[in-house]
């Protein structure tokens, strides 16, 4: 091989070689480029579920405190007694705070939990006198949403809000015929005699019943009890009052459940006389608030949802 042939080899060599320097510049900066985009995507996902609080530029002057209870009041969901809680001593605890609403859209939760912030509201009244707290019911304020409300100082609510059930229930199911008829048999295990007293695969026992009975008619009185220490002589009693049956709003003013018609910005305005709102909510994280909560297991989700009384 001559010379010149060894020189073009050199040179052919080299050319592939700056021809791979240079694919693999090129797949490097393609790379940046798309994990940049990633980025920026991901950037901007998270803007969009985050909402400045544009509220907190307002907390240097007097306003209204606004406190959101939304959804099933339950110790693991959004309105939980922890999260109203925290949000209405921040309210309260705040010196240009002129008057606090508690806005409600809830079907009910858990007694204790409904029990837990009405006691707070109380608290919280009697510490800070000057301060008046207002419930506003928005769609819906039944059950244990109703029972939170009844602590406020008055309450307030749309013409077509649902106010009202006051009540207890507690579900179950049997399925015992079904099971004679697949021919499946229960081996549950006890110790205690009474341990499996809502056992679905087993026939009801009339004294485990009885005593369920009494003790949610127990809850139903506490809950009566407490609507009437909140609304005072205001309710007007009759039969059905605390059967469990809703009222529109309008009909709920007429029985003394509720105090007046008006929405938040009207009792802002109109009742505490500072126009301006500051939320002092608990949010959720923005993380969970994308990705969700994956739930509970089914034998928890059964003790909650089936086994638990509930102010619904």
């Amino acid at each position: 091989m001559t010379d010149q042939d060894h020189l073009w080899e050199r040179r052919v060599i080299t050319k592939l070689a700056q021809a791979s320097l240079k694919e693999q510049k090129r797949a490097r900066r393609w790379s940046i480029f798309f994990k940049f985009l990633v980025f920026a995507y991901i950037t901007f996902i998270l803007f969009m579920f985050t909402e400045p609080d544009m509220s907190k530029a307002k907390m240097s002057q007097k306003h209204t405190a606004l406190v959101e209870l939304q959804g099933v009041i339950a110790d693991d969901e959004t309105a939980s007694a922890d999260n109203i809680v925290t949000a209405l001593r921040s309210a309260f605890e705040d010196e240009k705070t002129e008057g606090v609403i508690l806005r409600i859209n809830s079907p009910g939760g858990t007694p204790v939990q409904a029990g837990y912030i009405y006691d707070e509201i109380l608290r919280l009244r009697e510490k800070y006198p000057e301060t008046r707290l207002y419930a506003v019911v928005s769609d819906m304020a039944a059950s244990g949403g109703y029972y939170v409300a009844s602590a406020a100082d008055e309450i307030y609510a749309s013409n077509s809000s649902i106010v009202g059930s006051i009540g207890v229930r507690m579900d179950g199911f049997g399925v015992v015929d079904a099971m004679e008829k697949l021919g499946i048999e229960s081996r549950t295990l006890t110790a205690g005699k009474n341990k499996a007293l809502l056992d679905p695969f087993t026939p009801a026992d009339e004294y485990a019943m009885k005593h369920l009975q009494t003790m949610i008619d127990d809850i139903h009185h506490q809950f009566i009890d407490a609507v009437k220490k909140g609304r005072g002589d205001r309710l007007k009693e009759f039969d059905d009052l605390f059967t469990g049956l809703i009222w529109t709003g309008r009909e709920a003013v007429e029985f003394g459940l509720v105090d007046n018609i008006g929405s938040a910005s009207y009792v802002a305005r109109e009742v505490i006389g500072a126009e301006d709102i500051v939320e002092y909510t608990v949010e959720e994280d923005v993380l969970e608030r994308l990705i969700g909560r994956l739930g509970a297991s089914t034998a928890k989700a059964l003790n909650k949802e089936v086994f638990s009384p509930k102010l619904y």
